[in-house]
């Protein structure tokens, strides 16, 4: 069992006051059977009402409006959580892939979960999924081996990749984060026949080292008629044990982004998002950084251009 104190911050900087800023956050961390909430506190530049709601996976969702004038807008979530389960490695289950379509006739959604992307590159896909042999295995077998497979053929490398990153560019390049492990995973998984979902959360730091450890993490759960969700690390190669810290899962990222949203106004922003995680013994981990956004069009690009040109002349 461990408990821990996270503080998530966001902070988006214009260049240009903007308004209207209109946003969706999830940020609520996950009260489940090995996962306790003790505290949660979210504060927002302005103080915005905050409507909270709950989407088709069982996420908490908030939603809310900053209409003033601002330059600048933080978001601030802090949390303490308890988890307790561990190295959570799967009890022996001999379900198949056969087993399982008995339970997606039951169920549109996980039948939803076992569809896999539309991509160009399906047939490299296909291919390892015949290189470990995954027909006739158990559902746990599988998902392990695709796991480990990912693990050991794509290297973990920052700042190659961004939120625009396609699953075919993540194939060909074999380069990546926790995102884009999670996707090619997923793809794998639900090539197979398994009902897969993304997971968004925290991983914690501990003695032996993880990847992507004091951040946002993004990870995978499978399901089994007998044991339920069973949460599954690409980028690490475990299963997911007290470290990993559940935040929203879906189909996708675009389903667990933690922080979306759009305003009025034209300006260039800039988005930055740091992560603290602090244990019970007072050992503390910070991770800061600075979030590569979707670049902008070059009509635009012009306009922002003759407005810094104009403030320039003025000045």
């Amino acid at each position: 069992m461990a408990v821990f104190k996270i503080v998530h911050s966001t902070k988006y900087q214009y260049n240009w006051p903007i308004k209207e800023s209109i946003n969706e956050i999830r940020l609520f961390p996950y009260n489940f059977e090995n996962q306790d909430v003790l505290k949660f506190e979210l504060n927002i530049t302005n103080n915005p009402n905050v409507d909270i709601s709950q989407d088709r996976y069982g996420n908490r969702v908030g939603n809310f409006n900053n209409l003033e004038v601002h330059s600048e807008m933080a978001i601030e979530s802090r949390m303490i959580v308890r988890v307790n389960h561990s190295l959570k490695i799967p009890e022996i289950d001999t379900t198949t892939i056969q087993d399982l379509e008995v339970e997606k006739e039951k169920s549109i959604e996980l039948l939803r979960l076992s569809y896999p992307e539309a991509i160009e590159k399906q047939n490299k896909i296909i291919a390892i999924l015949n290189k470990i042999k995954h027909q006739d295995k158990p559902v746990i077998e599988i998902a392990r081996l695709c796991n480990q497979y990912v693990y050991s053929n794509f290297s973990y490398t920052k700042g190659i990749t961004n939120i625009e990153t396609t699953l075919d560019e993540v194939l060909q390049h074999k380069k990546g984060v926790c995102q884009d492990f999670a996707l090619v995973l997923l793809q794998l998984l639900r090539t197979a026949g398994i009902p897969s979902r993304y997971v968004s959360g925290y991983v914690c730091p501990n003695k032996s080292g993880l990847r992507g450890e004091g951040a946002t993490h993004a990870w995978v759960e499978i399901y089994t008629p007998t044991q339920g969700w069973l949460g599954i690390d690409p980028t690490n190669n475990i299963w997911t044990m007290d470290n990993h810290i559940k935040l929203s899962v879906g189909r996708n990222f675009t389903d667990c982004t933690p922080v979306k949203g759009t305003f009025k106004g034209l300006a260039k922003q800039k988005l930055s998002v740091s992560v603290s995680v602090e244990y019970e013994d007072g050992r503390q981990f910070e991770e800061v950084n600075e979030v590569q956004l979707q670049e902008i069009s070059l009509e635009k690009q012009k306009e922002l251009d003759y407005i810094e040109h104009v403030h320039q002349q003025q000045q």
